[in-house]
C-alpha cells in the first residue's frame, strides 16, 4: 500500500496516538487540520455534517494531502456503512454503542476481507492506496471500538477481547449519562473515573489499545499520562470556537 497506518504503528509501539476530530463537515478545514502534525483526523460521521455522496470523499482527498491517517466514526454499527466508509479511504473506524462481544464481533467482521472478517470484496476510493490495497488494508485498518454505557462497562473484557477488535474509544459523555448522571457533574466525574479505570484494566488484560475522547490538547496529556493511547484532542468546532471566544475577550479588554 501507498500509505501506512503510522497511528497505528504508533500504538503499537505503546505510545499514544493524538487526533483531532472533524465534524463541520468541510474538507477544507478537514486540509489544514491534517497538515498540523496530528497523528490522525477522525471524520465524524454519526453526529457530524457530512455526506456520503458528497463532502465524505472529498474529506479523505483532503486528509490525505497532510501526514494524518484518515479515520472515521460510523453512525452505528451497521455492516454496509463500515464499508462505505472504507471503500472511501478510512484507515481507521470508531464504531459507536457496542455493549457486547456480539456488538464487538460484527463491527470486527465487517472490517476486514474474508478470511479474517466478511468485508464485501470492492471499493472506491481506497483505489488511490495502491493495487495491493485489498491485500495490504486488513494489517493497516484499526478498530476502535466505543464504550460509552454502563453495560460495556461491564462486558469490557469480552468485548475487548473479540478477534479483530484493535482497541476502544470511550465516549465520556454517554457513559456518564448510562451511570445516571449528567456530563460534568462532580458525581458524575467519580463514577466516569471508576468506570475508565475498569476499562483500562480490561485493555491491559486482553493486550488491546485504550483510547478516549477528549476535548481539548491540555485533556490529551492528561489522558496520556493515564495510559490511553487512542486520543482525540480536540476538534474543528472546538478550536474554532475557543479562538473566536478569546479574540472577543481580547477585543473587549476581558483577555
Amino acid at each position: 500500500m501507498r500509505v501506512t497506518n503510522t497511528a497505528k504503528a504508533t500504538m503499537a509501539r505503546g505510545e499514544p496516538a493524538f487526533g483531532w476530530g472533524l465534524g463541520l463537515g468541510s474538507p477544507l478545514a478537514a486540509e489544514r487540520m491534517a497538515q498540523t502534525g496530528v497523528d490522525f483526523i477522525l471524520v465524524d460521521a454519526q453526529h457530524g455534517s457530512f455526506h456520503a455522496d458528497s463532502t465524505l470523499p472529498l474529506t479523505f482527498m483532503a486528509i490525505n494531502t497532510g501526514g494524518a491517517i484518515p479515520m472515521a466514526r460510523v453512525a452505528r454499527n451497521d455492516y454496509t456503512q463500515i464499508g462505505r466508509l472504507l471503500d472511501e479511504g478510512a484507515l481507521g473506524i470508531v464504531v459507536p454503542m457496542v455493549h457486547t462481544a456480539a456488538d464487538a464481533k460484527a463491527a470486527a467482521d465487517a472490517c476486514r476481507y474474508p478470511p479474517t472478517g466478511a468485508r464485501s470484496w470492492g471499493w472506491a476510493r481506497a483505489a488511490a492506496y495502491g493495487d495491493d490495497y485489498p491485500h495490504a488494508v486488513n494489517d493497516e485498518v484499526f478498530l476502535a471500538v466505543q464504550i460509552e454505557s454502563a453495560e460495556a462497562v461491564e462486558n469490557a473484557e469480552a468485548i475487548l477481547g473479540t478477534d479483530g477488535v484493535d482497541g476502544c474509544w470511550v465516549g465520556p459523555s454517554d457513559l456518564t449519562l448510562s451511570l445516571g448522571h449528567m456530563p460534568g457533574s462532580e458525581e458524575g466525574k467519580n463514577l466516569l473515573r471508576a468506570a475508565t479505570d475498569r476499562v483500562l484494566a480490561a485493555c491491559a488484560k486482553t493486550g488491546k489499545v485504550p483510547g478516549y475522547a477528549g476535548a481539548s490538547p491540555a485533556e490529551g496529556r492528561e489522558l496520556a499520562q493515564r495510559g490511553f493511547r487512542f486520543i482525540t484532542a480536540g476538534s474543528d468546532v472546538g478550536f474554532m470556537t475557543s479562538g473566536a471566544r478569546e479574540g472577543i475577550k481580547l477585543l473587549r479588554g476581558d483577555g
